[in-house]
């Protein structure tokens, strides 16, 4: 309870630190150019890596290299029957048609009617809903689980059931740049909010979750998002306010000739800093002064981005006293609106969740992903994940957080975040997806007029992607605290990575590093990864026929994506039939 009050009173800006990851507008320069889909099976020479295993016969720092070929069928689909391959096969080429895929939703009511429902949900279950969904319930998909897992792979459970809401039966009146959430997001779910009672159902649902994951197998994941906790409303103000403060950083660096430069090199001369505030008439000298010395901020002379949010504490009233210029007018103007008392009670009710969710995490061995979503929730999202993350990351990473490399700000996060978990001594817990949300976001930004969150191009992503992983495993080499979940369909990637652990001695065994995939997409990455024995998970949806569609519509489109893209996946599995099938494997079963 007093971790809860805590977090709580975080968030009603009247009680702790803030200490958060906000989005920055500092930019990394990219080169211009075509735009491609964010995270796909690309097309790559497929070579052996050279890895660095610890050695089971030995105590010492010994090492041994092993080598993984992404080109070998037999051991990418060892775990499948041929049913299994001809059914893939079927799917990612449906994924190619156009027409197929634009249509999906239209295509699949019309078989229901055509068929009915028995007859539909078996034909869904021979082929889309067969190859992206584990089963109808935690029960089902237990043997599935216990079969990747005797291949070398975990699972990330997500109850994969959603609202296929329109854009009339939001319940509530969005702020003018919300937006549609729903618009655009071909593979991300997306929740809306209805009432109370429904976000009570929703983390009853993510509790379900959690005790399945706990019960299938051993050190799982499971999903969460955080807007299907509470009013999204409310992540949407709080973002804004962490934004602002962050904006006003930026702004106060650029006076000292800091701009351009990465988030944790900027570091404001505190005698200068002064100066600056109290001529713009953010607070009178005295003020002022006393914001720094009772903080005990300053004493090297300067002020980074993590000692300015920590500024914001209600021992100095600053909360309540602080105005702050509008970068865009350069009027001052409040930095934090009063909540009413049902808004007040709304905030308290999702920290609520957020608290039972990590705690039953807790109790059943089980890690706690917490999904990104679109930037205009992600600065509240990530400030709440972190609060998670300093009361349970403290013995070992419980808590992860999730970053969007195709966002120009990804690098500042995450070298934001590691630094404070650094400074704090707790366990540092992400995964790294290129992201979910491009065609949304851009559309939005074009139609409200700020600028485009996105790096340019499919290159500038990967760059960005790359940049920030290297970081984080330097950050594991450095002191072992910090975790990170590879979370990508490219090939490449998984190869530097690989390599870079084998630069730095490494081992699998330390489970520091993971790697994940989507159920029933490149399998050619995962079971080859996962038996050499690195830790490899798989993105494991499941919930019934009939409510999984939305999900399965997605995971159509995404595929179109990157299967228009590369026919590499494709090839491997003709590949690997036509050798079960020249030597004889007609009728080969997984043996396990």
């Amino acid at each position: 309870e007093a971790q809860l009050q805590r977090h709580f009173s975080l968030i009603c800006l009247s009680h702790g630190r803030f200490r958060s990851t906000v989005a920055s507008t500092q930019r990394d320069e990219v080169e211009g150019g075509k735009e491609k889909q964010v995270d796909e099976c690309t097309v790559v020479k497929a070579a052996q890596a050279d890895l660095i295993i610890q050695s089971k016969n030995t105590t010492d720092a010994q090492t041994q290299k092993i080598e993984i070929d992404f080109d070998n069928t037999h051991e990418a689909y060892k775990s499948k029957d041929n049913i299994e391959l001809l059914r893939s096969l079927l799917v990612f080429k449906l994924c190619t048609f156009d027409f197929l895929v634009d249509k999906n939703k239209e295509l699949m009511d019309l078989s229901k009617k055509v068929f009915g429902q028995r007859l539909f949900e078996r034909l869904m279950k021979m082929t889309f809903y067969g190859q992206f969904v584990a089963g109808e319930d935690h029960n089902s998909i237990k043997p599935l689980i216990h079969k990747n897992q005797a291949f070398g792979v975990g699972s990330v459970l997500d109850y994969s059931v959603e609202e296929d809401l329109t854009q009339e039966e939001k319940k509530y009146k969005a702020h003018r740049q919300f937006g549609d959430r729903r618009g655009g997001v071909i593979s991300a779910r997306t929740y809306f909010y209805a009432d109370e009672a429904k976000c009570d159902n929703q983390m009853e649902t993510f509790l379900n979750c959690i005790k399945a994951s706990g019960g299938a197998s051993v050190d799982g994941f499971s999903a969460i998002k955080m807007t299907a906790l509470g009013r999204p409303q409310f992540l949407l103000q709080f973002s804004e306010v962490l934004v602002k403060w962050r904006r006003f950083f930026i702004l106060l660096a650029a006076q000292q000739g800091k701009s351009g430069m990465d988030a944790l090199e900027q570091k404001l001369e505190l005698e200068q800093l002064k100066e600056s505030l109290t001529k713009l008439g953010v607070g009178n000298k005295d003020d002022i002064e006393n914001w720094f010395t009772g903080e005990k901020l300053g004493s090297s002379g300067t002020i980074d981005l993590l000692d300015w949010n920590s500024l914001i504490n209600d021992r100095t009233s600053i909360s309540n006293l602080l105005v702050i210029p509008n970068v865009e007018t350069g009027q001052l103007e409040p930095l934090l609106r009063k909540f009413t008392v049902e808004e007040e009670k709304q905030m308290k009710r999702m920290l609520q969740r957020v608290d039972v969710l990590a705690k039953h995490a807790v109790e059943n061995g089980v890690r706690l992903m917490v999904d990104a979503e679109q930037t205009y929730f992600q600065p509240a999202i990530s400030r709440l994940t972190l609060e998670m993350q300093r009361i349970f990351n403290r013995e070992k990473p419980i808590i992860f957080n999730t970053y969007q490399c195709y966002l120009k700000e990804a690098y500042d996060n995450v070298s934001v975040d590691v630094e404070l978990s650094r400074r704090e001594g707790w366990y540092f817990g992400a995964k790294l997806v290129r992201g979910a949300y491009m065609y949304q976001e851009r559309s939005r930004a074009e139609e409200i007029g700020y600028e485009d969150p996105i790096n340019p191009d499919y290159e500038a992503t990967n760059r960005m992607y790359h940049k920030c992983l290297e970081f984080v495993l330097e950050e594991i080499d450095h002191n072992r605290k910090a975790n990170v979940m590879v979370a990508s369909h490219n090939e490449d990637t998984v190869k530097f990575t690989l390599e870079k652990m084998n630069q730095m001695g490494l081992s699998p065994t330390e489970n520091k590093v993971y790697f994940g995939q989507l159920l029933g997409m490149c399998d050619q990455i995962s079971f080859p990864l996962g038996q050499a024995g690195f830790p490899v998970y798989k993105y494991v949806p499941y919930g019934p026929v009939n409510e999984v569609i939305p999900y399965l519509s997605r995971r159509a489109l995404e595929n179109r994506g990157f299967m228009k893209g590369s026919q590499r996946e494709r090839s491997l599995l003709w590949m690997e039939l036509k050798r079960r099938l020249l030597s004889g494997q007609i009728l080969y079963k997984p043996v396990y």
